[in-house]
């Protein structure tokens, strides 16, 4: 079973020292963490993917085929599938893919921008993604060791000829992968995006890690009444809308966020 490291904060300061804990790598001599986050809005909610929450995990090839069918990317050439896949997770596309983060802080923010959950506790998620490679087929092992690489890139997907709708053997054991994301657009390069893949498309990420030996995977509790100071904070540390959905959506998602109540004096 993996590792649970379950904690709940009780003050800014204390949920930033659990969030950046771990991060000395003894076998690198660096402050260089191993581990991805994902901000969930209520602590009780699974790590699952839109497709799996949508229930469409039998039409996922139907869904992918017509995003490539319909979907005009101006500018660009014909896609890898990786790459694809990326793209329609970045617009919406119910995927088994789940987007992660390597920055504490902008999962903190994820975690806490749903405001129908605002009375109820978030939670950060943290899972090293090294162990959960460890857990890797060798021939996907292998890639990553003879590049010299701790994730994935697409162009590395692409080149072991892996289906991203594709499942695989049911008789042997689910497995997850994480890959870093092509800088489509500043959003990707912003939020310091990672994303999860799953090998079967009706396995959810939190029933892998349950049934996954020595993974770490850390859960840390935002209790509700700390929202508001969290999101005073993070503005402070320029972690919000304006910088992590670049353009005018995200400016006016933050000044409508920013200037409601409670009122107060504002610069």
């Amino acid at each position: 079973m993996t590792i649970f490291e379950d904690s709940t904060a009780t003050t800014w300061v204390s949920l930033q020292e659990t969030l950046f804990s771990d991060a000395w790598c003894a076998e690198r001599g660096e402050f260089h963490s191993n581990l991805v986050h994902r901000g969930v809005a209520n602590f009780d909610w699974a790590l699952m993917a839109s497709l799996q929450h949508r229930g469409l995990v039998e039409r996922e090839r139907d869904l992918f085929r017509n995003f490539r069918k319909y979907g005009r990317i101006p500018g660009s050439v014909r896609l890898g599938d990786w790459d694809l896949l990326t793209v329609a997770q970045h617009h919406g596309l119910p995927t088994r893919v789940m987007d992660w983060t390597y920055s504490p802080l902008v999962a903190l923010y994820f975690a806490l921008e749903d405001e129908t959950q605002e009375k109820n506790d978030a939670v950060v998620w943290s899972v090293d993604y090294v162990q959960v490679h460890e857990r890797l087929p060798h021939t996907l092992r292998q890639a990553l060791a003879n590049s010299n690489a701790g994730a994935f890139t697409t162009e590395m997907l692409d080149a072991l000829r892996l289906d991203p709708v594709a499942n695989s053997d049911e008789a042997e054991p689910a497995y997850a992968l994480i890959f870093e994301p092509p800088s489509i657009d500043e959003r990707v390069v912003n939020q310091y995006a990672g994303l999860s893949w799953m090998s079967r498309a009706d396995t959810e990420f939190s029933d892998w890690l349950n049934s996954t030996p020595n993974v770490l995977a850390r859960k840390v509790r935002v209790p509700a009444h700390l929202k508001a100071e969290i999101r005073e904070k993070l503005d402070q540390a320029n972690i919000n809308e304006r910088v992590l959905y670049p353009g005018l959506d995200g400016l006016t998602k933050w000044l409508r966020r920013y200037y409601s109540t409670p009122r107060r004096t504002w610069p």
